[in-house]
């Protein structure tokens, strides 16, 4: 599996996807990072690592076609075969994921599909969930309402504020985007209706 990643600034959840490569917890390729921000930190960790990272501006471009265009462009040259999301802050329309059928994961703060969005984990605080999480669901037209793919869950504790749990999903986050790509890897995915398994 060849894949490519979309990211917008400091690409944590790419260096945890690029450090189960490196000690072989990962069996894929990362082809290339690609950013819409010319500063985003994840450009130097692509860099550490050896991987090819292109800078792709969204605000260079006079409609969101043309931007996902280049970003088409950008990852048909690498021979990408999924697109994965870290960060990436940018909503994806149709016209981008009909060049990826069913190949555009992410990786949300929350359990979805409760509180999607922006600030997910100060949603869950705010709403006094016992349990939060992370999900990795496949990438549709809505927002963060795609087939979910892997939960992880994190317990909310009794002293916690939002920057504590915001704090350990994103460790939870870090664990579970390289076992689903993992899983895609080596045994793909059938998808029905809303359910998906990995195989």
């Amino acid at each position: 599996m060849r894949f490519g990643v979309l990211v917008s600034g400091g690409g944590s959840n790419l260096q945890a996807i690029l450090d189960a490569r490196a000690s072989g917890e990962l069996d894929a390729t990362c082809a290339v990072v690609i950013s819409n921000k010319r500063k985003a930190g994840a450009l130097a960790r692509a860099e550490r690592a050896g991987v090819p990272a292109a800078v792709i501006p969204h605000r260079r471009f006079d409609s969101r076609e043309a931007f996902e265009d280049a970003l088409i462009d950008e990852l048909g040259r690498h021979q990408v075969d999924w697109v994965v999301l870290a960060g990436f802050m940018r909503v994806l329309t149709p016209h981008f994921l009909a060049a990826f059928p069913a190949r555009v994961v992410n990786i949300h703060p929350a359990l979805l599909p409760a509180f999607p969005g922006i600030d997910a984990q100060r949603q869950a605080f705010e709403y006094g969930v016992k349990v939060a999480g992370c999900t990795v669901h496949l990438v549709d037209a809505g927002t963060d309402t795609g087939p979910i793919l892997a939960q992880r869950t994190v317990p909310v504790l009794e002293d916690d504020d939002v920057e504590r749990l915001r704090r350990r999903i994103l460790a939870a986050e870090h664990a579970l985007y390289p076992q689903v790509l993992q899983r895609l890897a080596a045994g793909g995915l059938t998808i029905e209706g809303r359910r998906a398994r990995l195989g």
